[in-house]
C-alpha cells in the first residue's frame, strides 16, 4: 500500500510530532513525504530513519496558505500514487486535511490514535465527542485521509536514510493573503509536550506565575493554562488548554489551582498522568485526577520544585 505523509518544518526543523507521522505511516505500507520550505537536504534525510523511502520538497509554496498546501498535498498524493495520506491533526492538519479528503473523494478520519485494523476492510480508532468517547471509523472509499493525534504513538527509529526530491506542482494562485504570523515563542508546542505544568485563577495573579514556570523548567515541562487565565490576560491564549483551546495528551499533566470544569477536562483528559493540586477537597478535578495533592499551590508548587532539582542532581 502507498502511503504520502504530510509534515511541516519549523525553522528549518522536524518536529516530534513529524516523526510520529512517518512513524505511523510506514507501517501502513510504503511511505513518502511531502514538506515544503527552506530546509536542508541533510535535515530531510533523517525522515528515513523513522521509515520514510522518500521525501518530496516544495520550495516555492507559501507555507501560510492552506489553500495551495492543499493543492501541494494532493498533486504529491497523485505523483505516487498513495492510496493513504497521513498528516498530524494540529492546527494544519486541521486545516488541510479535509479540504484534501474532497479534493480526492477520499474518507477522512480525524484524531486516529491508533494504526488501522485491515483484518476486516480498513477500521481506524479515533477520539470523539472532546475525547470522552472513542469510534471505530470504517473507511470504504479508495482514497483515505488520516489525521493523527500527536503523542498518540511513539516514533520508532528503524534505520536508513531518505532520498530527497525537488517537487514541483501547479499550485494555481493564492486565494487568501495571509498578512501576518505572530510566533508563539521558543519551547515545546504543547500539543507536542510529553510534560506540561498548568494553572488556573487559584493562583490568583499572573504576578505569581513564577512558581509555575520554575516547576515547568525543573522538570523540562510546556507551561498551560485555563481558559478563565487567559480569558482575563494573565497568560498568553496559545496556552489555554481545554475544550475551546488546545486539546493535549502528555505522558504528565500537573494542574494546580483548577477547579476542573468539564470543558477543561475535555482537553487534557487523554493525558497519560494526571496530578491535581488545590485546597478545595471538593473540586471536580480530583475525580479524573491520578494523584491529587489538597493543598496550597503556593506551598506545594515550590516544594514539588526543589525535590525535583534534588532528584535530578543526585542522578548525575
Amino acid at each position: 500500500m502507498s502511503v504520502l505523509v504530510f509534515v511541516e518544518t519549523k525553522d528549518g526543523k522536524l518536529s516530534k510530532a513529524a516523526f510520529e507521522a512517518v512513524s505511523y505511516g510506514n507501517k501502513i505500507g510504503d511511505a513518502t513525504v511531502v514538506t515544503f520550505g527552506d530546509v536542508d537536504a541533510s535535515v530531510l534525510e533523517g525522515l528515513g530513519n523513522y521509515g520514510a523511502s522518500k521525501v518530496l520538497v516544495n520550495r516555492s509554496v507559501d507555507g501560510k496558505n492552506e489553500q495551495q498546501l492543499t493543492k501541494l498535498v494532493d498533486a504529491a498524493a497523485q505523483s505516487v500514487g498513495a492510496d493513504v495520506i497521513v498528516m498530524i491533526q494540529d492546527q494544519l492538519g486541521k486545516a488541510v486535511g479535509p479540504r484534501v479528503a474532497a479534493k480526492m473523494n477520499a474518507g477522512h478520519v480525524s484524531g486516529a490514535i491508533a494504526l488501522p485494523d485491515t483484518s476486516n476492510g480498513f477500521v481506524v480508532k479515533s477520539t470523539v465527542y472532546s475525547g470522552k468517547a472513542y469510534a471505530f471509523v470504517k473507511v470504504n472509499t479508495a482514497k483515505k485521509v488520516i489525521s493523527l493525534v500527536s503523542n498518540a504513538l511513539a516514533p520508532e527509529a528503524t534505520g536508513g536514510t531518505a532520498v530527497v526530491e525537488e517537487f514541483s506542482a501547479d499550485l494555481g494562485n493564492a486565494g487568501i493573503k495571509v498578512k501576518e504570523m505572530k510566533s508563539q515563542g521558543a519551547g515545546i508546542p504543547l500539543p507536542e509536550a510529553e510534560l506540561v505544568v498548568s494553572a488556573g485563577r487559584g493562583l490568583k495573579g499572573p504576578e505569581n506565575w513564577g512558581i509555575v514556570e520554575d516547576l515547568a523548567t525543573a522538570l523540562g515541562a510546556t507551561t498551560a493554562c485555563s481558559r478563565p487565565v487567559a480569558d482575563i490576560g494573565w497568560r498568553p491564549h496559545h496556552e489555554h488548554v481545554g475544550q475551546t483551546g488546545v486539546a493535549i495528551r502528555p505522558n504528565l499533566y500537573i494542574a494546580a489551582g483548577i477547579s476542573g470544569a468539564i470543558q477543561h477536562l475535555a482537553g487534557v483528559n487523554s493525558s497519560k498522568t494526571i496530578v491535581v493540586i488545590n485546597t478545595d477537597s471538593e473540586a471536580p478535578f480530583f475525580k479524573a485526577a491520578d494523584y491529587g495533592v489538597v493543598g496550597d499551590a503556593f506551598e506545594v508548587l515550590p516544594r514539588l520544585t526543589e525535590a525535583v532539582k534534588k532528584f535530578k542532581a543526585s542522578q548525575n
